[in-house]
């Protein structure tokens, strides 16, 4: 209907203008059929051709009102005019045909890329598999992707179809490196190798895609699939020699904090074998320091076993009735032999009240708090404890007076094994004890914060009065 309403109009037109002659209005059948070539298609374009050329006939050669031709030179005319016009409308088409496939492959490139961009920017929240077939199916608007993964044996399906009765066909492509097509559903199985090796099967469902596009896809997935196992074995190796670390680091620490009441044990009994016959208040004495050393010992053994027990991701919390000031007091006095006569004081302006926690972690946390201010702070400045009530539980803040912690690196002092590079190497530690103090405070619906600036820094540990989940 367009060609001849066309042709219509084209003949109209040449009719209406007296002086029009002949050749002009073939040059307007021409391009009337160029421009439906171009627009519409072949077949309207042949459709055109073949009315323009009858009504060319009819109406403008002569004689006129028939569709004889009794000039020969008319017969070369029209017939030239007919090929010219099929000709035209060929070149027409090819060109607007190549001017589609051009777009579309562009189209292709375009999801190509912004496909392997989603690869690179997938997040570990997720299985990777899973999201990678989700972002395929929203790239290319497919209705069903199904992917086959050869190492784990598991399918990924993603897209609002369903891709069912093919995962026989995934296995055989996944293992064999088979493929499979179905034009009617537009259905495509493909093998996605690394190199040469069959790693997954890819099936897609929806618009037809080349296959240059499909091998495509199906490298990007493998690309997508190593780079993920990938890190995962990083991940592993890295674990491990976190986890070596860790391990390293706690058995110098224990070799470390065992040294000084075991050797201080080992004076108390070497002096009772060398001198049995000495006075009896000197006897009593060494057992006293053997027995008081023998007991720090096995504090230190307990708090060893307490840190090995927090690596584990279930710390389990045996609450008791605490008097957070007795506590504290206990502690610091399980420590003078750490601060070389350096006063701890503690301060509680009124009595808190008494709280459930698991009084062994409870010390633990707070032994390493106060390690870490003996530690960073002038031997000749004090370390304050201030306790106090919080309304619905107690607050315990270690003050010392050092250098202060960059307000840069505040965020990090919590994260286990980190320590300053500033003092790393001039200050001996394992970059575990604050680690260690906010595992235990959490374990008790707690918070652990700090605030520091040059010459003073704040450790501020608040606990309710009983934690979540804990009773007696």
């Amino acid at each position: 209907m367009i060609s001849l309403a066309g042709v219509a109009l084209v003949t109209w037109t040449g009719s209406a203008v007296v002086s029009v002659n002949a050749t002009t209005v073939a040059f307007g059948y021409l391009l009337l059929v160029l421009i439906i070539a171009t627009v519409w298609g072949y077949v309207e374009a042949i459709v055109a051709s073949i009315a323009s050329t009858l009504a060319f006939n009819f109406f403008f050669l002569p004689p006129v009102g028939t569709l004889t031709i009794t000039d020969p030179q008319n017969v070369v005319s029209l017939f030239s005019f007919l090929a010219t016009a099929l000709v035209g409308s060929r070149l027409s088409m090819t060109a607007k045909q190549r001017a589609l496939d051009a777009a579309a492959r562009q189209r292709d490139v375009e999801r190509l890329y912004t496909f392997s961009r989603a690869i690179l920017l997938i997040e570990k929240s997720e299985s990777f598999p899973k999201q990678l077939v989700r972002k395929l199916a929203e790239i290319f608007e497919l209705n069903a992707v199904v992917l086959y993964e050869r190492r784990s044996e598991e399918f990924y399906r993603a897209g609002p179809s369903d891709f069912e009765g093919q995962d026989d066909q995934l296995k055989d492509a996944a293992l064999q490196g088979t493929s499979f097509a179905d034009p009617v559903r537009h259905r495509t199985i493909s093998a996605v190798r690394l190199g040469s090796e069959p790693i997954a099967g890819l099936a897609l469902q929806g618009s037809v895609m080349p296959d240059s596009v499909v091998q495509g896809i199906g490298n990007l997935v493998a690309i997508g699939l190593e780079r993920s196992r990938a890190q995962d074995l990083a991940a592993q190796v890295e674990a491990a020699q976190q986890s070596e670390k860790l391990r390293t680091t706690l058995l110098d620490a224990m070799a470390h904090e065992f040294k000084t009441p075991l050797t201080s044990v080992i004076a108390a009994t070497s002096a009772l074998l060398d001198s049995p016959d000495q006075p009896l208040p000197s006897r009593v004495e060494l057992l006293k320091i053997a027995d008081e050393e023998a007991h720090r010992l096995k504090e230190l053994i307990d708090d060893t076993v307490d840190m090995g027990r927090l690596d584990a991701t279930d710390i389990r919390v045996n609450a008791e009735p605490t008097n957070i000031e007795d506590l504290v007091r206990e502690v610091a006095a399980s420590m003078r032999a750490d601060r070389d006569n350096r006063p701890i004081q503690v301060i509680c302006a009124e009595s808190p009240p008494a709280i459930l926690a698991d009084r062994r972690l409870l010390k633990l946390a707070i032994k390493q708090l106060l390690d870490n201010a003996l530690k960073y702070s002038p031997p000749e400045t004090p370390i304050t404890v201030q306790i106090g009530n919080t309304g619905g539980g107690i607050s315990i803040a270690v003050t010392d007076h050092g250098k202060g912690i960059p307000s840069q690196e505040q965020s990090r002092v919590f994260e286990r094994m980190y320590r300053s590079p500033a003092v790393s190497r001039q200050i001996p530690g394992s970059g575990l004890g604050l680690s260690i103090a906010l595992s235990i405070v959490r374990a008790h619906s707690g918070e652990l914060s700090v605030t520091s600036h040059p010459g003073e820094t704040t450790f501020l540990l608040t606990l309710p009065a009983e934690p979540k989940g804990v009773t007696l």
